[in-house]
């Protein structure tokens, strides 16, 4: 998948979560296999006031790239000025979020709130678009509710007012994360378009991932929930079930990211949140995941990660 002077052999990527793809974790899943990592939702009032805990959220590494960072909001001018600063840090992509369906960001007409006003999402693609240095993508729900569906029809906005490429989650905003994806609307959306269209939603496996390109005929799959500790997803490689000994591997590594890149104690529930999730599904995972909420320091929970190999 070619995105200007972007390209891309492995056609999974990591779909910008909200409080999970932080440096580390982009990190740890180019290590097992992503060939594109997402950013957290970054507000564009935060970038252009420069508020200190966004700017934490931009920091990058040469290591981590080809990186993608994912703005929101829903004034053109100021989405703009924040792809103008954006565009100063060594980034490969700009992502304009048009599909999340949370509250605190519907109610400001951000998100998938902007898919009942495709003209003033057609401004916020432009002012983007004008501002950027790199290339410019869209991700997208299939509309507002199931009565609403415009997700062809939007896309194809997208793409005239300059975006590269498309996502587009398989649910609506009414459904939130419930229900079972319509990976035939990924396939309409593909067919509307001329640009690369990645498909996200349902994905729970490198089977999966490979199941929604033969299906849908998308350039890629996007990967989210799915990749929460279970950051081998990306990988062919991998097994769909690994080991004990392989999940506290995975964890040791991305603990060691944490402590590299943040004041680990300070944010400790956080830690603990994801490195439970190591251990869904496990025999005697919830035993492990009980100490690890018990932990009450980082040393302490690296130590009964040591302990349990």
């Amino acid at each position: 998948m070619q995105l200007g002077n972007l390209n891309l052999d492995n056609p999974f990527i990591l779909a910008p979560l909200a409080g999970y793809t932080d440096l580390a974790f982009r990190i740890l899943c180019r290590e097992y296999g992503a060939d594109l990592c997402f950013s957290e939702m970054i507000s564009c009032h935060g970038l252009v006031y420069q508020q200190q805990n966004t700017l934490e959220m931009i920091r990058t590494l040469a290591e981590e790239r080809p990186v993608a960072m994912q703005l929101f909001g829903s004034e053109p001018e100021i989405m703009g000025e924040a792809a103008a600063i954006l565009t100063t840090s060594p980034i490969d992509l700009i992502d304009i979020n048009m599909g999340c369906p949370v509250k605190k960001v519907t109610k400001k007409g951000a998100g998938s709130a902007l898919m009942k006003d495709p003209a003033l999402a057609g401004r916020i693609i432009r002012a983007v678009r004008d501002k950027a240095k790199v290339p410019v993508s869209v991700k997208i729900r299939m509309g507002w509710t199931h009565q609403s569906i415009n997700a062809c029809e939007f896309a194809k906005m997208a793409e005239d007012n300059g975006a590269e490429l498309i996502t587009i989650h398989a649910r609506t905003w009414s459904d939130g994360f419930s229900g079972t994806a319509d990976w035939g609307m990924i396939r309409e959306v593909k067919k509307s378009v001329a640009v690369p269209v990645i498909g996200n939603g349902d994905i729970k496996s490198y089977a999966d991932g490979r199941r929604m390109i033969r299906e849908t005929g998308c350039d890629g799959v996007m990967i989210g929930r799915a990749a929460l500790g279970t950051p081998w997803i990306f990988s062919e490689k991998a097994q769909a079930n690994p080991s004990l000994s392989y999940r506290i591997a995975a964890l040791s590594r991305h603990l060691e990211l944490i402590a590299q890149f943040f004041p680990a104690d300070k944010i400790l529930a956080k830690v603990k949140n994801q490195a439970g999730k190591y251990f869904k599904g496990v025999n005697g995972g919830s035993v492990i995941r009980k100490k690890i909420y018990d932990a009450q320091s980082f040393t302490q929970l690296q130590n009964l990660l040591a302990d349990l190999y």
